[in-house]
């Protein structure tokens, strides 16, 4: 992505996090970024392309951020701390991305339907994730659904946790917090012989 490319992208999402989809104008993103209507629409046809790139790039980044960490872990249980840790690591990095995510999940414009998509195929890798831990025997059984969903709101959680501190997230000690709640409770007991 080249430099103007960049400044649209983090100044759309700026806007649209925090004055919404609808209130935010094609000449807003132009005066902020500092760029002419011209070359804004030389990357982009329309203020709805920059927002469906907007959320199919922070996915796709979530998502090779997944692939990565949890190519190299054999454990199914260290696989869903990995996700765990990415997603709050996101949240504090792409604050903006993960409120844009959250306001337009609900509705029934093309715009909600493709976010709401997006986060429903984050959420399939990580029950994938989430069913072949069971199928090992790694994960206590249960709705693999459920859990994979369960682990997408830790996202939501982060973001309300952030937002409620006054001072910097400490990323380490609410993965630590998570990790002792959430992915814990999903270990399978192991028995003693």
């Amino acid at each position: 992505m080249n430099k103007t490319k960049r400044k649209i992208f983090e100044t759309s999402m700026k806007l649209f996090a925090e004055k919404g989809y609808d209130a935010t104008s094609i000449e807003e993103i132009t005066a902020n970024v500092g760029v002419a209507k011209g070359t804004l629409y030389y990357h982009f046809t329309s203020k709805e392309e920059i927002f469906n790139f907007l959320v199919e790039e922070g996915i796709k980044l979530m998502q090779n951020s997944i692939d990565i960490k949890t190519a190299k872990l054999t454990n199914y249980i260290d696989k869903l701390k990995a996700i765990v840790l990415i997603e709050i690591k996101v949240v504090v990095k792409y604050e903006n991305l993960i409120t844009i995510l959250l306001s337009q999940f609900w509705g029934k414009e093309a715009r909600h339907q493709m976010c709401k998509q997006q986060v429903y195929n984050y959420i399939n890798k990580i029950e994938n994730i989430v069913k072949e831990g069971i199928e090992k025997g790694e994960i206590k059984r249960g709705n693999p659904q459920a859990i994979a969903s369960e682990i997408y709101g830790l996202i939501c959680s982060a973001l309300v946790y952030k937002i409620r501190q006054e001072e910097q997230l400490d990323v380490m000690k609410l993965y630590h917090e998570f990790e002792g709640t959430v992915i814990n409770g999903l270990k399978v007991e192991k028995k003693e012989e």
